[in-house]
Parts: C-alpha cells; structure tokens; sequence
C-alpha cells in the first residue's frame, strides 16, 4: 500500500483522479464533499475515505488508522 498526495482545485477532480490511481491506493477527501449531493454518493460508494480537516485531531487519528489498516491487512 502507498499513497498518492494530489493537489487538486475543484470538487469533481477527485472523481477523475479515482479513476487513474492504482487499485491498492486510498483516496482520501475532506468531509465537505461528502454533502455535496451526486458527488457526496459517488465518492461515499467508491471507498474514498473522509476527514475533518476543522478539526486536526481527528483528521490524524482517521489517516493513522487508514495507514494501520492498510499495513496490518495488506488491502485497500
């Protein structure tokens, strides 16, 4: 497992960027996205993995977690 770090400018370039990384990488987004109607449900379905990025704490103890997932299991 790895993971692709992309600077992305609007919402829906992370639908594009889903379609060309590799199948063991994680995508990841900020929550705002998750509520942004036919996108929020796209990315939700497609596994992308959500974060706080208000709240840093949190944010921190989701991307560690994803990372000891991912390591333990060896999976996407």
């Amino acid at each position: 497992p790895y993971v692709i770090v992309c600077n992305h400018q609007a919402s829906l370039d992370l639908l594009g960027m889903v379609e060309v990384i590799p199948d063991r990488c994680v995508p990841i987004a900020k929550k705002e996205l998750m509520y942004m109607g036919t996108v929020g449900w796209a990315c939700w379905l497609s596994g992308i993995i959500f974060i706080d990025r208000h709240k840093r704490e949190d944010a921190i103890d989701v991307i560690s977690q994803t990372a000891r997932t991912l390591r333990r299991e060896n999976v996407r």
